[in-house]
């Protein structure tokens, strides 16, 4: 038995060296981080900003590399198959992360299991904004004018489980108002029906959303975050305007996959923090629509994302569209 105890203690001692010896030499070649979606959004263009100050701090190149497709998924499943060493990551809006496992039929990972987040990127929010023809100037009015007009609601929106979708859901299970979806393939072209008058309404996120406010071609009801934005200090958050406890964004999370040796999660997650916290990252980050997200360790981050499955599960199930696609 001491043999056994013997070998047992090396054993652990050389994985305990492997490991440090993993996240002293990372990366020991260029990293990949793999962004689930089409070139220009925001996992892209966080993904840029990024990579460039990791390369100039860790000495190895950072490459962005889009795998679109299935809602995510082709990303995603590129990522957990890859090897667990730290040297293809994901940056992942929520979607995948925290709606896909009711929204879809069958999920080829498990976001929990297969997935160890690094650094909680940025949020998005959205604005609930109409047509400033319509006589509508606050939520209230929003409420009434569904309610009289004798018929559901139009809603632009971006596909099924997308943000545009789930926070009108949310709306109409607060307010009661009656809703119908029409679907476009993109925010731009959703918030250019509304500012034309073809759709009265939708939820669009504040990169879009937010020049067309300043400019009067949409007019905003409220924010979809608890607070106000920054950028539009007097736009009351739909909490304030009356739908109460109403907090929801997008987010944007950099993931590893699940079995990284924890010394290189450790790694990154403190370069991250550190390249978050520059100035120059979060001007960019609001110059794109964007606002920075509350500071985690690994561990919170998980728990993080087990709320957001549980929170987002709820409401694609009460949506009536759990496993639709």
């Amino acid at each position: 038995m001491t043999f056994f105890r013997s070998l047992a203690g090396l054993v652990a001692a050389l994985t305990v060296l492997a490991s440090g010896a993993s996240a002293q030499d990372y990366p020991s070649r260029p990293v990949t981080t793999v962004v689930p979606f089409a070139p220009g959004g925001a996992g892209d263009i966080l993904s840029r900003m990024l990579s460039r100050h990791l390369e100039q701090r860790l000495g190895k190149p950072f490459l962005v590399e889009n795998k679109p497709g299935g809602g995510g998924v082709t990303g995603v499943l590129a990522t957990t198959k890859s090897a667990p060493d730290g040297h293809t990551l994901l940056m992942t809006p929520s979607g995948p992360m925290a709606v896909n496992p009711a929204l879809m039929k069958e999920v080829a990972y498990d976001p929990v299991a297969d997935l160890m987040p690094l650094a909680l990127v940025a949020g998005t929010p959205f604005m609930l904004v109409v047509n400033p023809a319509l006589p509508i100037h606050s939520l209230a009015d929003l409420i009434k004018y569904a309610k009289e007009r004798g018929g559901p609601l139009p809603f632009a929106m971006v596909g099924p489980g997308t943000p545009h979708h789930l926070f009108a859901e949310m709306l109409k299970a607060m307010t009661g108002i009656e809703i119908t979806y029409v679907p476009y393939r993109g925010s731009q072209p959703a918030i250019t029906d509304v500012m034309a008058g073809h759709v009265p309404v939708m939820f669009c996120d504040l990169g879009p959303a937010g020049p067309q406010i300043a400019a009067g071609k949409v007019r905003a009801l409220g924010s979809s975050t608890m607070s106000r934005l920054a950028a539009f200090p007097d736009v009351p958050s739909l909490h304030e305007a009356g739908a109460r406890g109403f907090d929801a964004a997008s987010w944007q999370m950099m993931v590893a996959p699940a079995k990284t040796p924890r010394p290189v999660i450790d790694k990154l997650h403190a370069e991250l923090k550190a390249i978050l916290a520059l100035p120059e990252i979060k001007e960019g980050i609001a110059k794109n629509g964007m606002v920075p997200m509350p500071d985690n360790s690994v561990e919170g981050l998980q728990t993080f994302v087990k709320s957001e499955i549980a929170r987002w599960g709820k409401v694609v199930r009460d949506a009536g569209i759990a496993g639709s696609q």
